[in-house]
This record gives structure tokens, sequence and C-alpha cells, in this order.
């Protein structure tokens, strides 16, 4: 019976830290679930104070969005959402998940609020070698942002675009790792391990490429609305970089956790939108 346990453990249980110590508690659902809620609304009000003709201009086509809000969107759509229903559940989905998350970890509920600012630190350090990473792969006039799926050729940001990519990489964060980590590697390694009968280890090489794989493919072509969409233009550099940056946070959040993840991954975007503002514009 514990063979069969230890064999369906999830992805997100790869590391098991000391208990109740600041690396363990930080890796708990709840953490992520309080620690992201800040930057959900700040997404959220951040798309409608921006101002609505150049909102929406430049968020009417899928290609200026963030894909995986959208996904979420139209599969509560497929489930019968209203419009309005949408609008008010969409933001709701990475929180619930959470939720479900923690009763099923059966994990300490309490919250130990200081740790938060150590949490903020330790996503910017962590964004850093993908700071350096893109620098090295993309030997371009800017900073690629590799996880915001925005205008991929801007030589010069006014204060209006540079609030644009922070808003739009604050969601990518968010969508992003909640599709493509959390998500889709529980799929796919139910269905390598559980379906498939593949070995633990090579149950998790498998996940972690695949999804980084669609992580780094779907910023250039993707599905959504009902329609084929097509986001930036093709470039090996860029694959490349998003293929190991999605390698990164699959390592990331089977070390760390959810929180941590998206916090990383929404700094990272944040501070390559400034970079190719104050230095590469």
């Amino acid at each position: 019976m514990s063979r069969k346990r230890k064999h369906r453990d999830s992805f997100r249980q790869l590391m098991v830290f000391v208990p109740d110590t600041y690396m363990d508690r930080t890796s708990r659902p709840i953490y992520a679930l309080v620690y992201l809620l800040g930057f959900i609304l700040l997404y959220e009000l951040g798309t409608y104070l921006i101002d609505p003709e150049a909102l929406s201009e430049r968020l009417a086509q899928p290609q200026t969005r963030v894909v995986a809000f959208l996904w979420v969107q139209n599969v509560l759509e497929y489930l019968g959402f209203s419009p309005r229903m949408i609008w008010v559940a969409t933001p709701l989905v990475p929180l619930v998940i959470l939720l479900v998350f923690q009763f099923t970890s059966r994990s300490s509920w309490r919250i130990h609020w200081p740790d938060f600012l150590p949490m903020t630190a330790e996503c910017l350090l962590l964004s850093v070698p993908l700071i350096v990473l893109s620098l090295l792969l993309n030997r371009t006039a800017e900073i690629t942002s590799h996880a915001a799926t925005i205008l991929s050729s801007v030589l010069s940001l006014a204060r209006q675009e540079l609030w644009l990519q922070v808003i739009t990489g604050i969601g990518a964060g968010i969508y992003e790792e909640l599709v493509f980590r959390l998500i889709l590697i529980g799929v796919l390694m139910l269905l390598f391990q559980d379906v498939l009968g593949l070995k633990r280890k090579h149950s998790v090489i498998a996940s972690v490429l695949v999804s980084a794989f669609l992580f780094s493919i779907h910023h250039h072509v993707f599905f959504v609305n009902g329609r084929l969409g097509m986001g930036e233009a093709f470039e090996w550099s860029k694959f490349f970089f998003r293929m190991l940056a999605g390698v990164y946070f699959a390592v990331l959040y089977a070390f760390r956790g959810f929180g941590i993840t998206a916090g990383t991954h929404a700094f990272y975007d944040i501070l390559a939108a400034f970079l190719n503002l104050l230095v590469f514009s």
C-alpha cells in the first residue's frame, strides 16, 4: 500500500523540508494563495486603470493578451458561465485550485506574516538567472520577455507601454504558471506514470520537457477563442530561451512550490520591462 502511495506522489512533492521552517512554510499552497492574491488584484485592477482607448487597441487581439488567461476564460465559457460571471470567476480559479491543494496536502494553515518579505526577495533573486540567460541568448537591442505574449519589437517604451508590459507580465506569472506548471505537469505525470506505466524518474523528465516545449511554442502559435492565433514571429533563440525557462520554472515549482514560481515569473517580466525602457531603449 505504501509503495503504491509513493508511486502516486505528485510532482509538487519532490522536496520535503524541515517542518515549520521558512522553506517548508513558503512551499505550502496557502502561502501561494495569500502571496499571489495581491498580484491577482493588481492584474485585474491594472487592466481597467489603463486608458480605455489604449487598452482596447492593444488588447483587442489575442496575441497581445496573456493567452493562458484567455484559456481560463474559454473553459469557464464552455462550462456555461455568463460573461459577467466569467469576469468574476476567472481570478478566482487559481485561488480555488490552491485552496483545494491546501486541503488535500493536509499541511498547516498557519501563516507567519514576516515570511512574505523574504519571499519577495527570493523571487527577485531567482529571476536574475533568467535575465542573464535572456541577454546571452537574445542578442538584440532589447531583452525578450518570454512570458507576456505582447509585441516583440518595441524600440521605445512610453509610460503607457511600460504599464501594459508590467500588468501583462503579472498576468503571465499567475496564469501561465497555473496552466503550464500547476495543471499541465500534474496531467502529464498522470499520463506518463499511471496510464503509460513509466518509472517516476522518466515521468518527471518527460513531463518537464513536454510542458516546457508547449510553454515555449504557445508564444508563437496558439488556439484561443475558437480560432488559431499567431503570436511572435518564430526565432530559434527566443524559442530555445523559453524552452529553458520552462524547464527552470518546472524545477523551481517542484522544489519551492507555486507561489515562489509564479512570483519569480512575474518579477522576471517586470524587470525585463524596466530594463527595456531604462537601458535598451
